[in-house]
């Protein structure tokens, strides 16, 4: 008897011996994975306070025994440098929202209307999300040159809005979807229209699918170069992607402004991250849930 409960009394002890150490290794596993996506980017930050020399030395060091802010007074006191911010910020800024209204309306109409074109429509906006947009740069160029808009605002905020207003379609149409259609008769049968519904009762609570497709159309359209390299032929009119790309010299590479080029130009998307992650999470899971 005594040796039977000998016995059983060891079986649980094994349980936590082996939970612990697969819990160990996941955590150095995420630790090694967190090593490994940050320190690149560590790297960068480190080298924005270093100078060029400096940034070849051999042995390679991460701190620097001369920290300067030389690299971001050189940017940020160059008007051309500002300017590429100043590009970036206002289309960005132009296609999040008018991509958000576009997208809003439309998501709307596909959630909750039944017309004749609805399927092929819907086929149409996800296979504008499967055609890589390298393939749609000389027709969108012959285009541009058409509508004479080349070199212009207009041109970068049209074209960027062709490929995150699909994605914004799509999200917002799952989104709505998990919305109960009473909200809406609610409204109508209290006298209101179908805009007074959208407008005052279902924008309000989809507020973190709207935040999410806002960051995520924001970041497209921040960190695309193909399309601002390709439309835009003047210093004045270039992005903050193509500027870093030409800080590469012909016979020289400025590394350091580079860095501190892409250091002010991962802030803005990181610090929106930072301030509505509980949105974006929270706009990507839901919008996900139905089609």
């Amino acid at each position: 008897m005594n040796t039977s409960l000998s016995k059983n009394s060891t079986v649980p002890k094994s349980k936590p011996a082996k939970f612990s150490i697969a819990k160990i290794l996941l955590i150095l596993g995420l630790l090694l994975g967190a090593v490994y996506a940050g320190f690149p980017i560590l790297w960068m930050v480190a080298s924005s306070f270093k100078s060029n020399t400096e940034i070849f030395a051999y042995p390679p060091r991460l701190i620097t025994e001369s920290f300067s802010f030389n690299a971001y007074s050189v940017v940020l006191t160059n008007p051309e440098k500002v300017r590429f911010f100043i590009n970036s910020y206002l289309v960005s800024i132009l296609v999040t929202l008018f991509t958000l209204i576009v997208g809003t309306l439309a998501g709307y109409s596909f959630s909750r209307y039944a017309f004749a074109l609805k399927k092929p429509l819907n086929m149409i906006i996800i296979g504008v999300q499967a055609v890589p947009p390298i393939t749609l740069l000389i027709p969108y160029f012959s285009l541009i040159i058409t509508l004479k808009l080349y070199n212009t605002y207009a041109a970068l905020v049209l074209t960027y809005m062709v490929f995150t207003l699909s994605y914004a379609i799509i999200m917002m149409t799952g989104y709505f979807n998990t919305l109960p259609k009473e909200l809406d008769e609610a409204v109508m049968i209290d006298g209101g229209s179908r805009l007074m519904a959208l407008w005052r009762v279902l924008i309000p609570i989809s507020l973190p699918g709207i935040v999410g497709t806002g960051i995520y159309t924001f970041m497209l359209a921040w960190n695309e170069f193909l399309f601002a390299l390709t439309l835009t032929k003047t210093i004045d009119m270039r992005t903050v992607p193509v500027g870093i790309q030409m800080l590469m010299g012909q016979h020289s590479y400025e590394w350091n402004e580079m860095m501190a080029m892409s250091v002010l130009g991962c802030l803005p998307v990181l610090v929106l991250y930072l301030f509505f992650q509980r949105y974006f999470m929270a706009g990507m899971t839901a919008g996900s849930v139905k089609g």
